[in-house]
């Protein structure tokens, strides 16, 4: 049985989807994303975006496919994840953080504003 995902979370999906449909500049990092790959469910996905019109993410967009890792994100204004993260307003993953759980302003296809972000968290499976 499938569990719908927490209402801060993207499925895989739906990523794929808004991947497949936006007209933002994508750069892909970690490991290409890929629905038919067995294991791309227990990958995190995290794209991060350098511009928010209304509720609209998009500009240039980072793309992240895989585990636990410390993104470098300067300049990130919005988010969405397929997996809880931490967002942090230094590089390294230091300074103030917030969960993507506790977003304060959701945008639409599942993103959230994070002005001021200048790195990411992301925990491992």
């Amino acid at each position: 049985m499938c569990q719908k995902p927490a209402s801060y979370l993207v499925s895989h999906e739906a990523m794929m989807h808004w991947l497949a449909t936006t007209d933002a500049e994508l750069t892909f990092i970690g490991e290409p994303p890929n629905p038919l790959t067995p294991r791309a469910a227990q990958n995190t996905m995290v794209t991060y975006c350098s511009s928010r019109t209304q509720n609209v993410c998009g500009g240039h967009c980072t793309v992240y496919n895989g585990g636990a890792a410390c993104l470098n994100a300067p300049k990130t204004k919005c988010l969405s994840a397929t997996k809880n993260v931490g967002f942090c307003d230094r590089g390294g993953c230091g300074g103030s953080c917030n969960q993507l759980s506790t977003c304060g302003t959701r945008l639409d296809n599942g993103f959230c504003f994070t002005p001021g972000t200048a790195s990411i968290i992301v925990s491992p499976a």
